[in-house]
């Protein structure tokens, strides 16, 4: 991504990222005519303080990296990671606005966290800052949700949960992850053991 003007905020654990994650993110930039989107794991999430990510955040920036290779429009952010969990938007806005400070930032939320959005960490000064787009669940046919934020139907619904669950029973990741991916969780034997939902 050369320049970030108008860039999309994409944020989550990515244990581990999808196809779905970057068909959202690709949807989001053709929709909205962003010059990229910045992939921010998080260290651990504020709504899951007591479920941490299976992978390590260092395995999990890895395969973001392999996941986007080829794909100038994405970048991975690792601030979220040198930060001291929970990794909270506001916090996250504000430093990439501390480097991009002219940039218009456009965050992707799930339509499941969108309920929750009042009671985010520091949510009033938050507000402001960002546009925020709202992703609704592939299979939600006829979804109805007011939000008054602009609205990106996600295409593939894939869960990271579920893919943890299919590499613990022994099923393959191919064609749900990309190649690099699943190569990647195959070598350092990761999601061997279930993990919780």
């Amino acid at each position: 991504m050369r320049e970030i003007r108008r860039t999309g905020i994409l944020g989550g654990t990515f244990d581990p990222v999808h196809h779905g994650h970057l068909i959202l993110a690709g949807d989001a930039i053709e929709h909205f005519d962003l010059d990229g989107m910045l992939f921010i794991p998080a260290a651990v999430s504020p709504h899951r303080i007591d479920c941490p990510p299976a992978a390590s955040p260092a395995q999990r920036l890895e395969m973001l990296k392999l996941a986007i290779q080829g794909e100038p429009r994405f970048v991975v952010d690792e601030c979220e990671i040198h930060r001291p969990p929970p990794s909270y938007t506001f916090d996250t806005v504000c430093d990439v606005k501390s480097r991009y400070p002219d940039a218009q930032l456009h965050v992707l939320i799930g339509a499941d966290q969108f309920s929750r959005l009042p009671t985010w960490h520091r949510f009033a000064e938050l507000k402001p800052l960002v546009a925020f787009v709202i992703f609704t669940r592939a299979n939600a046919a006829g979804e109805t949700v007011e939000t008054g934020h602009p609205m990106l139907r996600r295409r593939l619904d894939i869960s990271a949960t579920e893919l943890r669950k299919r590499v613990a029973s022994g099923l393959s990741l191919r064609y749900l992850v990309p190649g690099a991916v699943a190569d990647y969780v195959d070598n350092q034997q990761l999601y061997r053991e279930a993990n919780p939902p």
